[in-house]
């Protein structure tokens, strides 16, 4: 009999994503098949599963914690925002269509069965699944039709924790908040809380957690404290984006313009982890700095609109300057579009703009194709000379004379362009610089030494240890009937 158990929050970034994965490693390591799910997501930072098609970083991650192959049944419906006001749906891995956010509400319904499906999937055969919901259950305007929180809950018959962020202040009236507006089914699922990012003496809210005893009649799960091995994990959201920066005083500077649809910029990570990189993100009315010796533009969900941003910024010239100052460019898949001559959308995928002059790094030109590239792939840096493990989700196809000398070689074929002078690349690899011997020899380009551990291996590491300080903080009872599923009831 499988154990299911779902962590909702009373808002967005509270941790949920984090405590579904240290609950998935906590299980692992005590020998249980155990899954991670989330009915609905919606984030530009997506993988390729290993069943292939697309999911969430999060769910990714979240099944590496679990020691299962990625599936897209684990996260069956994505969204992947273009615009302020409409996105990209995923369902089950593949594209369904697009959706502007008032047409999404109603479009939800009709995705329950396919998320109900990928639910059935993913608990077939396991002892324990971790479902993560989505925002907050007290976003009660979004309650009809709900996918990702109550809904889902109600419909699966999964009991509720729910996550309070007492870092960002507000916790007791976020928990007892939550708890006046829901209606009394949805309140009839949740059986428990968890006080979450806490820092110092947690016999100081002893009397909080009383009083929350007092207006809901729940439960206390454990007050978990800040986890400091979170800053070693891969970020899902661009909201935690401060946090990756490295901040420090490397050798090298390394600029990541931050554009308003930027993708997998998780691909950044391992740079922040090197002791002699300083990663900088520049936010927008920020200039590139002037001393940076590398610049990388990232991914973006949407090419053309954060070209053109890029240009309102007035940050192509900034990259201009810092190219006649002898310094380098590396764009990974949208950032790759964006240095060509030109990128063509023809058929208006991406919006009404068909085309838009490109930076002109790189002598090729992108035209945007309806159908999308979604493939793990092993590759090779040619530029380094060293294996590369990633994945490729793009929408394009792009040609000119500078693929002529491609940085990469994907399953045996070119993929990139690389300019004349060698100081301007791209390729639609994403996930390179997590492979060791390509960062180190990166680095050393730049006359410093990098890419002296292993980055897959520290993620792993810091999965153990985001486990072991949970398992800590966690009410026992709770947790052992939670992974002893044949003993009964929680309770």
């Amino acid at each position: 009999m499988t154990r299911k158990i779902m962590l909702q929050g009373t808002g967005s970034d509270v941790g949920k994503t984090v405590l579904v994965a240290g609950l998935c490693r906590i299980a692992a390591n005590r020998g249980l098949t155990v899954r991670p799910f989330k009915p609905q997501n919606m984030s530009n930072n997506a993988a390729v599963a290993a069943d292939g098609g697309e999911v969430g970083r999060a769910q990714w991650l979240q099944s590496m914690a679990a020691r299962v192959p990625s599936s897209v049944h684990m996260n069956p419906v994505l969204l992947k925002p273009q615009s302020d006001v409409g996105s990209q749906v995923i369902v089950q891995g593949r594209v369904y269509g697009q959706a502007k956010g008032r047409d999404y509400q109603a479009l939800k319904p009709t995705l329950l069965a396919a998320v109900m499906e990928s639910f059935e999937t993913v608990s077939a055969g396991a002892d324990l699944v971790v479902v993560e919901g989505a925002g907050s259950p007290a976003e009660i305007n979004l309650r009809p039709g709900d996918i990702a929180n109550m809904g889902f809950a109600r419909a699966a018959g999964v009991p509720v924790v729910l996550v309070g962020d007492i870092d960002r202040g507000g916790v007791i009236a976020s928990l007892v908040g939550t708890h006046t507006i829901l209606d009394a089914g949805d309140r009839a699922m949740i059986e428990g809380y968890i006080i979450n990012k806490f820092r110092g003496d947690v016999s100081l809210f002893d009397d909080g957690i009383t009083a929350i005893a007092g207006f809901t009649g729940w439960p206390c799960r454990g007050v978990v404290p800040w986890l400091s091995d979170v800053r070693r994990l891969p970020a899902e959201d661009s909201v935690v984006l401060e946090r990756l920066a490295s901040g420090g005083q490397g050798a090298l500077k390394i600029a990541v313009p931050v554009l308003p649809r930027i993708a997998n910029f998780d691909d950044l990570d391992p740079l922040a982890a090197e002791p002699d990189v300083d990663l900088v993100f520049v936010r927008p009315g920020e200039r590139l700095p002037a001393d940076a010796g590398l610049v990388v533009l990232p991914g973006s969900k949407s090419t053309i609109a954060d070209l053109k941003d890029f240009r309102l910024q007035g940050w192509d010239g900034d990259l201009d300057a810092h190219m006649r100052r002898g310094g380098r460019v590396i764009g990974i898949c949208g950032g790759y579009q964006m240095l060509g001559r030109r990128v063509c959308d023809p058929l208006g995928i991406e919006g009404a703009e068909r085309e838009v002059e490109g930076l002109g790094l790189l002598d090729v030109m992108t035209v945007m194709a309806p159908e999308k590239t979604v493939r793990n792939s092993s590759a090779w840096s040619v530029t380094y000379d060293a294996p590369l493990d990633g994945y490729e989700i793009h929408l394009g196809v792009t040609s000119g004379p500078d693929c002529a000398r491609p940085p990469v070689t994907i399953d045996g074929r070119p993929d990139g362009a690389t300019s004349a002078d060698g100081r301007a690349s791209g390729t639609y690899l994403h996930g390179l610089m997590g492979s060791d011997a390509y960062r180190r020899r990166l680095l050393e380009s730049f006359g410093i030494k990098g890419g002296g551990f292993d980055y897959r291996r520290s993620v792993d590491e810091a999965l153990d240890g985001v486990a072991g300080q949970l398992e800590a903080a966690l009410d026992a009872r709770w947790l052992e009937a939670l992974l002893a599923p044949h003993r009964g009831a929680l309770d």
